[in-house]
């Protein structure tokens, strides 16, 4: 059965590990929101490939970092939104 599933990103030094965790789970036909939260990605090659996948699969990318949204498609939210959204899910990964 698919869970709801937000993987919070929070540590800049496991970026990527959330996003393969967040790729993992969509590959599992769970619904996937993804958080960037409190800093800037660090934009590689290889981030940016596995990023595309997640759209692809239709998994959901957000973050407070108004730099995330302008130069990667993130979708804007704000602490209180984050707070509401991860309200709705089954399971919550934090970074």
């Amino acid at each position: 059965m698919s869970k709801k599933v937000a993987v919070l990103i929070k540590d800049k030094e496991r970026q990527y590990e959330g996003l393969r965790t967040s790729l993992g789970l969509l590959l599992e036909f769970h619904i996937v929101s993804m958080f960037v939260l409190d800093h800037e990605i660090e934009m590689t090659e290889e981030y940016h490939d596995n990023m595309e996948f997640i759209d692809e699969m239709e998994g959901t990318r957000y973050s407070n970092v108004p730099a995330n949204v302008k130069k990667y498609g993130f979708t804007a939210v704000s602490v209180n939104e984050v707070a509401e959204k991860i309200e709705a899910c089954d399971l919550i990964i934090p970074y």
